[in-house]
């Protein structure tokens, strides 16, 4: 094995040290602070050249070719070359494929060909030589790296004149950097989720990752380790069956392709439009896209083939396929169960399990429907209404007892009295048709009925018989007479009282004669 090569400084203080002044060739490596096979190499190399101390005066360049001189090339033969293109789309399609299999294969087509250190190094050498955006390992339908440019897009509105910026969202294939583009109103999330749908759809199939920046419609709590990735844009990577994997804050290298591709669309596509006049965001994407078809399908400077060739070459067969319907954007938003098993969203009342109120349920809601989960279990679906304040209820949500007073109505409860007796339907009657709503009388009839559990039917009709007499038409009327047995009293009917005659009663007659009067 060669020994490491010496400076020509230590090389005359190793001689000097040994021939001079007699040191041990431990003494010495620890005093140069270099290896004891390299003191040795050096002293026998200067014992073969005839060298004694002093040196003769050798500049440190003639004492280096003396002691060092250049080895002679094993042969003059050239060696044949693979062909490191077909090499490099090689990895890039197979996951499981290494160098070190492609050289082996190279072997056994050239027996005296390079071995596997030098062939590695000649690849690694051509590698560099591609284009910045072409450096790492990408392997076919891997990874979909998303960004916006930071350059946006004027849009004017042809009615105000008023000029409106819209963002451009840009998404680029690992392997074969095809190319989607496209400008939105906004980075939010709604327009952000629906661009990752449209991407998806343009190229025919899903990655099997995404690597987004830390932008926050994507990334609700940015972390080196583990980022918090926002419900919404979560539940649309499961539905696509890919994997959002963002990359580190303040590390453009964990995306070299959104950062490229953002700088191709901006020189490409936003710099040829700039002279152009946009009045809707449809006309925009549309110049977009022919833009977009030519980058596309522009040829590669240092590599064979287009984006659009590469692309149908590489990533295409390996993207997986898209779901049967796409993703349909959804919000989430945490609310808690009221005591009466309904949550607020919009304005709008939904009921939910009412063994559940008081907890933290989470909604996910779209344009039409409304789902509600407790710890990741969907325990309510409804029809999204747009009626503020009123409620959706589902029967089995409520308590039994809340459930079964649900079920009345005005005909049963009348038809409930009739069993009772003819004042109980009188009283159900008058209760019911003095309310602006026959059901704002339900809970007093409600507890009507529940005193027909605890007395009889004779003496509950008895009581409403007083009731009406009395004109207390009212539950707690009802229920005073029962509890204090007033029902099993006999009626005091008025009597007719004589007239009352005084000198000082004037009577009806006086006040009729003065009207007379006055007329």
């Amino acid at each position: 094995m060669p020994q490491k090569r010496v400076t020509m400084r230590n090389l005359r203080e190793i001689l000097r040290l040994a021939w001079s002044c007699g040191q041990s060739r431990l003494s010495i490596a620890k005093s140069c602070g270099i290896g004891k096979t390299t003191v040795t190499d050096a002293i026998a190399r200067a014992t073969v050249a005839k060298l004694s101390w002093p040196l003769p005066p050798f500049d440190d360049e003639a004492l280096e070719r003396l002691l060092y001189p250049p080895v002679p090339h094993r042969s003059a033969r050239k060696l044949l070359l693979p062909n490191w293109n077909s090499l490099h789309d090689e990895l890039a399609s197979h996951k499981n494929l290494t160098l070190m299999l492609l050289w082996q294969e190279y072997k056994e087509l050239e027996p005296d060909g390079y071995q596997y250190s030098y062939f590695s190094d000649l690849y690694r050498l051509w590698h560099k030589k591609l284009d910045i955006s072409m450096r790492q390992e990408h392997r076919a339908g891997e990874k979909l790296f998303v960004d916006y440019c930071g350059q946006t897009l004027p849009i004017v509105d042809p009615a105000t004149g008023e000029i409106r910026e819209a963002q451009v969202f840009v998404g680029v294939l690992g392997a074969s950097n095809y190319t989607y583009a496209e400008a939105t109103w906004s980075q939010g999330l709604a327009d952000w989720t629906g661009s990752h749908v449209r991407a998806f759809s343009f190229m025919g199939g899903v990655s099997k990752a995404v690597v987004p920046d830390n932008l926050l419609s994507g990334v609700t709590k940015p972390c080196r380790y583990e980022p918090l990735i926002n419900a919404t844009y979560q539940k649309m990577a499961e539905h696509y069956g890919t994997a959002v994997v963002p990359a580190r804050v303040r590390r453009p290298k964990d995306k070299p392709k959104a950062e490229v591709g953002v700088q191709i669309v901006q020189r490409f596509i936003l710099a040829a439009l700039r002279k152009r006049t946009f009045f809707t965001l449809a006309e925009a994407n549309a110049a977009i896209r022919e833009r977009l078809d030519l980058l596309n399908n522009r040829p590669f400077r240092k590599l064979t083939g287009t984006r659009m060739s590469r692309f149908l070459e590489l990533d295409k067969p390996a993207l997986l396929p898209l779901p049967e319907f796409p993703y349909q954007y959804s919000q989430w938003k945490k609310v808690r169960l009221h005591i009466d098993y309904h949550f607020e969203l919009d304005s709008h009342y939904y009921s939910a399990p009412h063994r559940l109120r008081g907890e933290q349920l989470e909604v996910c809601y779209t344009e039409t429907t409304v789902e509600c989960f407790y710890r990741n279990e969907r325990v309510a679906s409804h029809v999204k209404s747009l009626v503020k304040g009123k409620h959706t209820t589902i029967p089995e949500h409520m308590p039994k007892a809340h459930r079964e007073y649900a079920e009345w109505s005005s005909e049963r409860i009348i038809s409930w009295a009739a069993t009772i007796g003819e004042g109980a339907v009188q009283v159900v009657e008058s209760i019911l048709s003095r309310r602006a709503y026959p059901e704002h009388g339900f809970r007093s009839c409600m507890g009507i009925i529940s005193l027909g559990k605890r007395y009889t039917k004779e003496r509950l009709e008895a009581a409403c018989q007083r009731a009406l007499f009395i004109k207390g038409l009212s539950y707690k009327s009802i229920k005073s007479i029962l509890d204090n047995d007033l029902d099993q009293k006999p009626l005091l009917l008025q009597r007719e009282l004589p007239a009352v005659t005084h000198d000082n009663i004037r009577g009806t007659d006086y006040y009729n004669r003065q009207k007379e009067d006055v007329c």
